[in-house]
This record gives C-alpha cells, sequence and structure tokens, in this order.
C-alpha cells in the first residue's frame, strides 16, 4: 500500500505528529504512564475526536481536556479520505421521509448542509485549503433503476422545499466529459482530510489539550466514585469525569453497548498529475465532483495539483488477514478509472490506499451516551460520510458535556440495530458485499 507523505494534497499516512509546528520533525507521542487523571478525556484522535477536543475547549477553556489515540492524529481513517465534502447523512431522501416523516427529513438535510458549512467555516479559520473552486457535486447515474431512484429523490427533495437541482445528460457533460444520464447537483467541495485534522490537533494544543499516543484503550471500569471512570490502556489507566470514545467500529472489539458498526476497509487509487485535456475533461474547468449513484460504484474528484483520486469498489469486513483482497479492489478501481474517460487510459497509478469506516445497518451514525455508563459518550458509525458529519458530531457533544442543550436528530441516540455477526455469518456478509460490487461493475 502507497501513499504520498505527509502534506501532500489529498492524503497522509501515519507520519510526524501533526500537532508539531509546520517544518519540525517532533518525537512520537507519549504513551499513558502510570495513573492520569482529566476532566475530559477524549479517545481517538480522529476527525470527530478532535473536533470534541476543540469545540469542548472553545465552550469551557477551564477545562483539562485529554487526547489518547492508539497511534496518533490522523493515524486512521481521517488521514485516509478522499477529500469529498459533501451534504449526506442517513438514507436517500425519500427513505428518509417515509422512515422518519417529513419535518425530520427536511431537518436531516438541513444538518448535513450545515455540517459541510461548518467544516469550511473551521478550515478557513484555521488556514486549510479548501476546494474546487465551485463547490460542486454530481450524484449521478446510467442506468434505469439509477434514473428512477434519483428521479424519487428530486421529487422528495421538492417536496420539501429543498434546492437540489436536476442535471441531464447534457448538464453533466456541461461539467464533466463522462457518459451519464443524469445527475442531482448539491453544494460540496474537496479538501485534505489530513490537513484539517493536522490543523484541528494543533489548535487544541494551542488551547492547551492535552495529548498522548500510542496507547489503543483496552477496557472501561467504574471509577472510585459514581461521577468518575476509568479508562485502562496497556501502560496505565486514566480517571476521567467524563470520556468520549470517538472509536469508531473499533466500538466491536471493546464491547461497547452501542449495535453493530461494522468495520468495513474501503479503497482508493491516485494517478500522477494528468496532462491538462484530462484536466479539462475530468472537472479541472469547473471543480466539480462525481459520485456515482449505485453502491460501490465509483467516485471520483480532481486534486489542485491536478491528480485524479478515484475511491470505492468492494469494502473488505475488517480484519482482514492479508493484502490480497485489497490488491483486488485495487486492480478493480483501476480498470474502471481507465473506463472513465479515452484520456485515463494510459494514466500512472501512483498511490493506492485503504482506511476503515464504520457502517451500521440503518445507514445513520451513533452519537450518544452509552447505555449504562454515566458520562461517557460514543461517536462513531458516519457510514463514509464522515468528512462533514465527524466536525459536526464534536460539536453536539462538545455542547451535551458544557450543559448545552443540543438539537436531536435521528442519529443523536445511544446505539445502532444489533446485527448477529458470529463466525458462521461473517461469509454471508462478504458474499452480499460481492453481490453489491457486482452490480456496480454492471453500470460501467
Amino acid at each position: 500500500m502507497t501513499r504520498p507523505p505527509a502534506g501532500r494534497p489529498c492524503w497522509a499516512g501515519p507520519g510526524p505528529d501533526p500537532t508539531a509546528p509546520a517544518g519540525t520533525e517532533p518525537a512520537p507521542p507519549p504513551r499513558v504512564r502510570g495513573v492520569l487523571e482529566a476532566d475530559v478525556t477524549v479517545v481517538g484522535a480522529g476527525l470527530a475526536g478532535l473536533s470534541t477536543a476543540y469545540h469542548l475547549a472553545e465552550r469551557d477553556p477551564s477545562l483539562d481536556v485529554l487526547v489518547v489515540d492508539a497511534e496518533g492524529p490522523a493515524a486512521g481513517a481521517s488521514g485516509r479520505g478522499t477529500g469529498l465534502l459533501g451534504p449526506r447523512v442517513g438514507p436517500p431522501v425519500d427513505q428518509a421521509v417515509r422512515r422518519f416523516g417529513p419535518a425530520t427529513a427536511r431537518r436531516m438535510y438541513q444538518a448535513s448542509t450545515e455540517a459541510v458549512d461548518r467544516v469550511l467555516e473551521l478550515c478557513a479559520r484555521l488556514g486549510v485549503a479548501t476546494g474546487p473552486r465551485t463547490g460542486e457535486q454530481v450524484v449521478a447515474t446510467r442506468t434505469g433503476d439509477g434514473l428512477a431512484s434519483l428521479a424519487r429523490q428530486s421529487a422528495a427533495y421538492r417536496r420539501l422545499g429543498l434546492d437540489v437541482p436536476v442535471l441531464s445528460a447534457a448538464g453533466i457533460r456541461e461539467r464533466l466529459d463522462v457518459p451519464y444520464h443524469a445527475g442531482l447537483l448539491y453544494r460540496a467541495a474537496g479538501l485534505d482530510p489530513a490537513a484539517l485534522s493536522g490543523a484541528l490537533a494543533r489548535a487544541c494544543a494551542a488551547k492547551g489539550v492535552r495529548f498522548l499516543g500510542n496507547s489503543p484503550l483496552r477496557a472501561l471500569r467504574p471509577g472510585e466514585t459514581a461521577d468518575t471512570t476509568l479508562l485502562v490502556f496497556p501502560g496505565g489507566t486514566v480517571r476521567t469525569r467524563k470520556a468520549v470514545l470517538a472509536v469508531n467500529a473499533a466500538a466491536g472489539p471493546l464491547g461497547l453497548p452501542v449495535g453493530t458498526v461494522l468495520p468495513l476497509l474501503v479503497h482508493a487509487v491516485a494517478t500522477a498529475p494528468l496532462p491538462a485535456p484530462a484536466r479539462e475533461a475530468l472537472g479541472d474547468r469547473t471543480g466539480c465532483a462525481l459520485i456515482d449513484a449505485h453502491p460501490l460504484a465509483p467516485y471520483f474528484r480532481l486534486t489542485p495539483d491536478g491528480r485524479l483520486v478515484l475511491g470505492g469498489g468492494r469494502p473488505l469486513l475488517a480484519p482482514v488477514s492479508d493484502d490480497s483482497g485489497s490488491a483486488a479492489v485495487w486492480a478493480g478501481l483501476e480498470e474502471r478509472l481507465r473506463r472513465l474517460h479515452p484520456a485515463l487510459a494510459e494514466a500512472e497509478v501512483t498511490h493506492r490506499w485503504a482506511g476503515q469506516i464504520g457502517m451500521t445497518s440503518d445507514s445513520l451514525p451513533v452519537v450518544g451516551p452509552l447505555t449504562g455508563r454515566p458520562g461517557v459518550w460514543y461517536v462513531g458509525g458516519c457510514c463514509g460520510h464522515g468528512l462533514a458529519l465527524s466536525v459536526a458530531h464534536g460539536a453536539h457533544v462538545a455542547e451535551a458535556l458544557t450543559d448545552g442543550a443540543p438539537e436531536r436528530l435521528p442519529w443523536h441516540r445511544s446505539s445502532a440495530p444489533t446485527l448477529p455477526l458470529p463466525a458462521p455469518a461473517r461469509p454471508l456478509l462478504r458474499a452480499g458485499l460481492g453481490l453489491l460490487e457486482r452490480g456496480a461493475r454492471r453500470t460501467a
């Protein structure tokens, strides 16, 4: 698995500690040693955890906030995203109307657009570059079933009074020279999620937030008093008044009572900088990204230095025993990339990487207090849409922990549905993912 070095557009792996000033080479973050104390301990230094710590420090500077990660800031999925920032949460809008009613479905969509705005405002405040210039994202289809699905969604948006324009094939071609039949146009952006994670970590450190790394959480135990919790790590223990477990799909191995948050490994590839004609055909002029409406079908965007980043394909149920599955997914993505446009037939793929996301069976995240664990919150299960949602979730939890009364939405809950996943059931789940992938391939 090849990744560009930290600081390149769109990617960063578990490299230098992003809490350090630019241009320095800091020592690895210290581990948890002995018995420590904190007012609030955030476990997980991805976007959700860093956003929680940042907003806690902003709302109440007197709090002693500690962030602990199994590795370090942006070492997980938050450092491996493809950088598509768009509005999406939960099921398609027509399904949300049926499940939650028109008023809640409308508010859900508005909350997702506000989450995009929050990230853009945060990037401006922290000096993180964003793009594309026009801030557009097309969710498009080239199948009859996809057209029917987008028509239902468009009708639902209209009934809810939400402005989500429909694009014809010609409208898509004005932005991207790709053979799609129709699409829905969303206001969106692109950014380097690792750069945002690093900037958030530095901002937290500047506000007095403490960081410890290389310390995976092993267990939670009741504290000596009713208002404390003990967090157990390999090298020591943290006694904390409140805890936020921004651990995503690690909830399962920890035995957290949050329902089933499936750990899925998703993949992406990136090309070398493309020649000008290829960049022009794939959105350089308009700055538009595209997401295929079919589950698991590819999505792509251009980076500021002219590379094409393409993600999608079959996710793998983690943990995986070797790299053979990932190699097959990357090969499939490269095949789809070369069929996307004639100008990509000879494009060099220079980087391949993967990151683990958390999926729930009802497509909704989980953001809420743990049942039976006073003062302990969980954040996870963004279902691949965490770039915008994670920042919003951190702000929500920070408000709740500082005696605020945040708005409640369907994903502000303590658990997702539970799926029985004994060992014999895992091959069935893998087979289901394979069927979805084959359907996605038929859309090419």
